[in-house]
């Protein structure tokens, strides 16, 4: 609706399209009350935001300066109605969303900043609910989308998905938000839950617009499947009081087959151009996961490929990290802590839980149980909520069993 309504108003109105989205909810909850859920509430929304935007732009369009390009028809009475009908059809909309996207990702913005608006105007977060995605204070929050806002105003327009050259540079951002969107919801630090799979839903929803829009890149494949073949574990990676679940524990039979099989294909379709993006190796991994019968029947050498690919093109030290992990699964615990230790630079994981979580967990494999409490311990004291601190007390806990019971 937002996306929409911006593309009436234009981007320099875009609290006026909010107003309009805020009066349909607030519609909403007078009528629905009374009335009951409509059987379609979407549909049902998007009419009364159409009606609302008539209204303000017949009262306010000789005192507002309208979107570019379709001023000319909102200035005419009997190319009113016509044309916001045609702004309001589906395709159209699909395209308004793309277009805000884009918009969202100005390289003039930092990443921070495009996910907010992601968040904001794509995906329907309020100020409240990105401050908890993003671990800061509401005030924080709210300055930074009014900043990102500003910027966006001073753009003229939505962006112009039509333009190949603007779509192919503006690309990798898009790319990269989405990305970050995932991962907050499979990895994030919420304080209410370890896994956000709203956040999941929406990363799938809108790369999947993407993968509509041509040119298709092969990294937008590789994109989505990494997103498939993650999202398919999402129901098996908290138990019932919400504790994390690690994978190597996960009911692979409730792992979902349709997104693995949704994952592999469009693996295979990211395989058919020549560009080789960091998405690519990533989702080649998850695939092994996805694939193996257990996690004893993983391959972990190939894992170990992938990371040593992934790190030409995208070093940075959570890869190492990875990479060090499934060496430890493939060649031993001993080998993993030393590839643990040879990261160039540790203090860049120095706040980072889960480095000293796997030091603590070969130390445990090696029989060093004191060493092993003592990374725990540490990792605790860096957990970033109330789950990841929860998991990582159970494995220090094992340490005190392992010591108390030896076997």
């Amino acid at each position: 609706m937002v996306a929409t309504l911006t593309r009436i108003f234009g981007v320099h109105n875009l609290a006026l399209a909010e107003d309009v989205v805020q009066d349909a909810f607030c519609r909403a909850l007078e009528v629905w009350k009374f009335r009951g859920v409509p059987d379609q509430p979407s549909a049902w929304l998007m009419a009364v935001a159409k009606n609302r935007a008539l209204d303000v732009l017949r009262r306010e369009r000789t005192a507002l300066r309208f979107a570019p390009e379709l001023a000319q028809r909102l200035a005419s009475e009997w190319m009113l109605v016509p044309t916001l009908e045609e702004a309001f059809e589906p395709h159209a909309i699909s395209d308004d969303q793309l277009r805000m996207m884009f918009s969202c990702c100005d390289p003039r913005l930092s990443e921070n900043a495009q996910i907010a608006l992601v968040l904001r105007f794509l995906c329907g977060f309020t100020v409240r609910e990105i401050a908890a995605a993003f671990l800061i204070g509401f005030a924080a929050a709210e300055k930074r989308i009014v900043r990102a806002k500003s910027v966006l105003a001073e753009s003229g327009g939505l962006f112009a998905i039509d333009n190949r050259d603007d779509f192919t540079a503006r690309l990798p951002a898009v790319q990269r938000a989405l990305y970050l969107l995932f991962n907050e919801g499979y990895h994030g630090a919420s304080p209410e839950s370890a896994v956000r799979a709203d956040l999941c839903r929406e990363a799938l929803r809108l790369t999947r617009l993407l993968l509509n829009h041509p040119p298709v890149a092969t990294a937008t494949h590789a994109l989505y499947a990494l997103m498939c073949l993650h999202a398919a574990r999402l129901g098996t990676r908290l138990d019932a009081s919400g504790a994390l679940i690690p994978l190597a524990q996960q009911d692979r039979s409730r792992w979902d087959v349709a997104l693995i099989a949704e994952g592999e294909q469009h693996l295979d379709l990211a395989a058919t151009g020549d560009a080789v993006s960091e998405y690519h190796f990533e989702a080649a991994i998850a695939a092994i996961h996805a694939c193996a019968p257990s996690a004893g029947e993983t391959d972990w050498k190939r894992i170990v490929g992938f990371y040593d690919l992934l790190l030409r093109i995208q070093p940075s030290p959570v890869v190492e990290l990875n990479r060090a992990i499934a060496l430890g699964e493939s060649e031993g615990p001993e080998r993993g802590l030393a590839a643990l230790r040879a990261i160039a630079g540790p203090e860049r994981l120095a706040e980072y839980p889960f480095y000293a979580a796997a030091l603590g967990e070969f130390e445990l494999r090696c029989g060093r149980e004191t060493a092993a409490h003592e990374h725990f311990q540490t990792a605790i004291g860096l957990a970033r909520s109330p789950m990841e601190r929860r998991f990582l007390e159970l494995r220090a806990a094992a340490c005190e069993e392992y010591t108390a019971f030896p076997s």
